[in-house]
This record gives structure tokens, C-alpha cells and sequence, in this order.
């Protein structure tokens, strides 16, 4: 695996230096993209559903996955464009505009709508008009429309290195005007040579770009994030520790010196017997651990591959390939873990676990998506998917994710694997004493959610950033770092909460351990709703139904990924203590 990752990385990096080639006069084809309002980055729709000048047929680019799954809807355009040929104020087109259609332009010029084309792979991307307001009493509100592009293009010799425009003409005003509206476009080319590298281009597409430059590295937030790291390991490993050097020693007393100590024994070694006792629902709970473990690897594995280089930022969709392909991979690891634990459990029926672990996220995944795509629909976004798209991602699932469950769970199911626990159980349990307030479950939720997102609050900013506004994240060293806290945060705290619940005598801690850090998904969707109320400019009903539906997925994914990490912390400091003290 290591080895086709590097051969992957190699093919990435050297097709960096292929590209088209172009003779003079050679044509070279724009494409239109998409246009959408600039604050609901995922409200985006087909260029070509303005009333703008088009080609008598349309003709659509074949697109990769990724591309689809980020809403582009490439087309041929109207221009006629050569290599190297210099063009000035040429007509594209004179386009009658009904009274309907110059108040559709109206609009979208009022939301701040931009376009997006592509010139060899390169976005070009600028607003379709002007929004001038200003003075309160009065108040005036200009809408004016852009009816001229100028490109400029870059080129080192054969190769085209970058595209922007700009505007050199004055617009027309959309206010006050008779429909039908006879409106002139026109556009000029401007072709400038340069000795940046076709393989540099990358570089300047990002200083250059139309969305704000990436994201500084924040330093106050990552010391924050370690302060709280050291503080809870210090935690741990200190107080904690102390804490166990005294029941170690009072609990592994000789006979002698049992008979000076007070014959009622309290805390967590009187619970021996049923600490170990398996939780209720083992088929739901095995199925968590197994998809926890596959969310957990996908994690890594899109960390790793982005610091490799792996994922180019101004290429369209290559991280919701990969995501999709890690995800697909790592079904694996699902059927594998889920059914590990479900046999050592002592779970009979592992094919209901498979196919458990099979639709545990599945599930819910397809039934938000569905009415996501279903509005989006209603709204003619190119958010939409095609139904070929469609079909495909169920191929996916089907033939590589559900039988890749199904063989991880085979070997799971074959597996020799056995929990190694120190004490025997009961077959009758003990009663649990009633505990105060501050150790009951709501209690464990609270600070078990809070600390761990505490790590990650800050960072989840910046990230949040990317996903629903314009900003570009590159700082994947950073992220790394954030993700080795947040686990540790959380393995921490599972301990810590774990141990102070047995001292409670309460031995229901295979549950309590997946829910305690799981909260932490909670606390990320009172997060996701601030940052929607009150640091998103997003807004209208298609964006509110992605937000709201990705918001709760990814909440969803925190739940199932942290409980497992907290589970298996929970469950390697239970062996440990029990296996240092004696036992009658």
C-alpha cells in the first residue's frame, strides 16, 4: 500500500509538467462553468441558465467525479479564441433581453452572483455585474451590467500558464431601462508572454486567485490546543496515577494486614465481577466500533495523502474522490472490526452485524442526501447529480464497499482474537448505588464532548471557512497536528471519566465510554448553527438544506469516531487496573 501511494504521488507530480500544447492559431477552447451568489458557495448553477450569448448547440465537456460532485457543468462557449492571436472589441453577440430576463439579471447582480469559465484547466472566474449603493438618506441602489471581458493570457511557449480578466469598459445600467433591452457583448484577448513553468502555474493560480489567499498559520490557537493536551495528560498521568498507587496498595494488602482493615470494601475493585459484563445491544455496538475504525482510517489516510501532496487545491473534486475512495477501501476494516468484537461478545449472527455495519452510516448518509439532491433539483443547481452520477456511487458501494464489508467481516468472524479479561463474571449482577449529580451520565456527556471540542474549536473555524466560505485551507501540517490532539484529548478524558465512574461502583461503562467523547458531536452542531447565524453571510433555502444536512453528517461522523477512540482508551486502562490488583 505504501508503494502504490508513492507511485500515485510520482504520476501526480510528473503529470504536472504534461499539459496541452498549442501551435499559433491553434483554437482554444473556453469553457462556461457555473455561476452562483459568491457567499452560498454551494448554491451554484449552470451558466447557461442566464440569459446570456450561447452557441446555437451546446456542447458539454465529460467531466471526472470529482468534478461532478463539485457542482461543475462544463460547455463550450461563444468565444472564438486562437493561440497567440491578438483580438480587440470583437462582437460575441447582440442578445435581446425581455423585461423577465433583465430583472433575472437584475437580481442575480444584487446577490453578488460570479461566473466561473475555464481556459486549459485554468478558472477564470469575475462578477457578472456591479452593485453600487451608497448614502443613507438618500439612499441610492445602481445595478450595473458588465457587457465586456478582457482576457489576458500567460504562456511560456506552447503552454498556457494563466488566465484572468478585466474590465475596461464602462457597464450599462440595468435601472430605469424598456424591454426589450438590446444588449451589445463583446470581448478582447490579450496574449502576454512569460517564463513561468507550466509545472510553477500552480503557484501563481493561487496568489492570483479571485477567492481570498489561504489562511495564515494561527499560532495562538495550536498553543492553545497543546496547553489543554498537556494539562489533561498531565492530569492523567499524575493526579490519576497518585490516585491509583493508593488503591492498588489498599486493595493488594496481605491476609494480615486485610484483618486490620475495616471488612467493608468500597470503590472499584468490588465491582470485579461485572466490569466486564458485555453491554446490552452488542449487534449496534460492535457495528459502531467498526465504522468508528473506518472513519478513523479515512481521516488518516486523507491527512497523509495531503501532506504527500497528493491533492492539488485548484484541482476540481480531487479530495471527494479520495474521500470516497478511502471510504469505499476502508470498508475493510468496518466488516473486520465489527465482527472481531461481535464474536468475542459471543454474537451468533455476524451477517446481520455486516450488513449493520454496512447501512449504520449508509443509512442516514442516503436519506439526507436525498433530499438535498431532491431540492436541489427543485432549484435546477448543478449541485444536483446526474442520475449516471448516481448510479455510479451505487456501483461504488456496491461492488467494492459492501463486498469489502463483507470480506472484512468473514475474517472477523474467523478470527481467533479473545478480550483477555482478568476477571470472571457473574451471572447475576450487582445492584448499582445511586450516584450524585456531577458523576450521572448527562454529567459524563457535558464535560466528555466539551473538552474535546475545546482542542479543536479555534481550527474548526479556519475549516469551516473553507467548506462554506471562500477561504482556501492548505495548512494540512496544522491539521495533522490538531487531529493527533483532538485524539488524545479524547482518550484522555474517556480515562479519566472512566475511572470515576467504577470508583462510583457503576460498572455500565462500555456504553457511557462511546457516549462521553461521542458527545463531542453535539457540541460541534451548536457550533455549525452559531457559525451559520452569525459568521456565514449564507442564506436562501437550497444553501440552508446543504448546511444543515452536511452539518449533521459531520456531526454524525464525530459521534461514531471519537466514541470508538474513547472506547478502546476505556477499555486498555479497565484491563490495566484490573489486572494489578489480587483477587479472592
Amino acid at each position: 500500500m505504501k508503494t502504490l501511494g508513492w507511485v500515485i504521488v510520482w504520476i501526480l507530480q510528473f503529470s504536472a509538467t504534461w499539459g496541452l500544447s498549442y501551435n499559433d492559431g491553434d483554437e482554444v477552447i473556453l469553457y462556461v462553468n457555473k455561476v452562483g451568489p459568491y457567499f452560498n458557495p454551494h448554491e451554484t448553477y449552470h451558466y447557461y441558465q442566464l440569459p446570456v450569448c450561447r452557441p446555437k448547440i451546446v456542447e458539454h465537456k465529460s467531466l471526472t467525479l470529482g468534478e461532478v460532485l463539485d457542482g461543475d457543468r462544463m460547455a463550450k462557449s461563444h468565444y472564438n479564441i486562437k493561440f497567440k492571436e491578438k483580438v480587440e472589441n470583437r462582437k460575441l453577440c447582440d442578445l435581446h433581453l425581455s423585461d423577465q430576463e433583465v430583472q433575472y439579471l437584475r437580481e442575480a447582480i444584487e446577490e453578488h452572483y460570479y461566473y466561473e469559465f475555464v481556459m486549459d484547466e485554468v478558472p477564470v472566474r469575475d462578477f457578472i455585474g456591479h452593485l453600487e449603493e451608497s448614502g443613507f438618506v438618500p439612499h441610492t441602489h445602481k445595478v450595473f451590467l458588465w457587457t465586456h471581458q478582457h482576457f489576458n493570457v500567460l504562456y511560456n511557449q506552447d503552454k498556457i500558464i494563466y488566465v484572468n480578466v478585466t474590465k475596461e469598459h464602462s457597464p450599462i445600467s440595468l435601472d430605469d431601462v424598456d424591454a426589450p433591452l438590446t444588449v451589445k457583448f463583446t470581448y478582447s484577448i490579450t496574449w502576454i508572454p512569460t517564463t513561468i513553468s507550466y509545472s510553477d502555474r500552480g503557484h501563481l493560480i493561487h496568489d492570483n486567485s479571485f477567492f481570498p489567499r489561504s489562511l495564515e498559520i494561527h499560532w495562538l490557537s495550536i498553543i492553545n490546543s497543546m496547553v489543554l493536551v498537556f494539562l489533561l495528560m498531565g492530569f492523567v498521568i499524575i493526579i490519576l496515577t497518585r490516585v491509583l498507587k493508593n488503591d492498588f496498595a489498599r486493595y493488594n494488602i496481605d491476609e494480615e494486614g486485610r484483618e486490620e482493615v475495616d471488612s467493608d470494601e468500597y470503590g472499584w475493585k468490588i465491582i470485579h465481577t461485572d466490569v466486564f459484563r458485555f453491554p446490552q445491544c452488542k449487534n449496534l455496538f460492535a457495528s459502531i466500533l467498526g465504522v468508528g475504525c473506518q472513519f478513523l482510517a479515512v481521516a488518516v489516510g486523507i491527512i497523509v495523502m495531503a501532506l504527500a501532496g497528493m491533492f492539488n487545491v485548484h484541482r476540481h473534486g480531487s479530495m471527494n474522490s479520495a474521500g470516497i475512495l478511502l471510504y469505499a477501501l476502508a470498508s475493510v476494516l468496518a466488516g473486520y472490526v465489527s465482527a472481531t468484537y461481535y464474536r468475542m461478545m459471543g454474537g451468533k449472527n455476524w451477517v446481520s452485524n455486516v450488513n449493520l455495519t454496512t447501512i449504520l452510516f449508509a443509512g442516514p448518509f442516503f436519506l439526507i442526501w436525498s433530499v438535498q439532491n431532491s431540492v436541489a433539483w427543485a432549484y435546477h443547481s448543478t449541485q444536483a447529480l446526474p442520475l449516471t452520477t448516481i448510479l455510479l456511487l451505487f456501483l461504488v458501494w456496491l461492488c467494492v464497499g459492501y463486498p469489502l464489508t463483507v470480506l472484512g467481516g468473514i475474517l472477523g468472524k474467523n478470527s481467533r482474537h479473545e478480550f483477555g479479561f482478568p476477571c470472571r463474571t457473574k451471572n447475576i449482577a450487582r445492584e448499582i448505588p445511586r450516584a450524585p449529580w456531577y458523576r450521572s451520565h448527562w454529567a459524563h456527556l457535558a464535560v466528555g464532548g466539551f473538552l474535546p471540542f475545546s482542542a479543536i474549536s479555534v481550527e474548526m473555524y479556519y475549516i469551516f471557512s473553507t467548506l462554506w466560505g471562500r477561504e482556501q485551507y492548505t495548512l494540512y501540517g496544522i491539521l495533522g497536528v490538531v487531529f493527533v490532539i483532538l485524539l488524545s484529548v479524547t482518550a484522555c478524558v474517556s480515562v479519566a471519566l472512566t475511572y470515576f465512574q467504577l470508583a462510583a461502583e457503576d460498572y455500565r461503562w462500555w456504553w457511557r465510554s462511546v457516549f462521553s467523547a461521542g458527545s463531542t458531536g453535539g457540541f460541534v452542531l451548536l457550533y455549525c448553527i452559531f457559525y451559520y447565524l452569525k459568521r456565514s453571510n449564507m442564506s436562501g433555502g437550497l444553501q440552508t438544506i446543504e448546511f444543515v444536512g452536511w452539518s449533521l453528517l459531520t456531526c454524525y461522523v464525530f459521534f461514531l469516531t471519537l466514541g470508538t477512540v474513547s472506547f478502546f482508551a476505556s477499555l486498555a486502562f479497565v484491563k490495566y487496573i484490573y489486572c494489578n490488583i489480587k483477587m479472592d
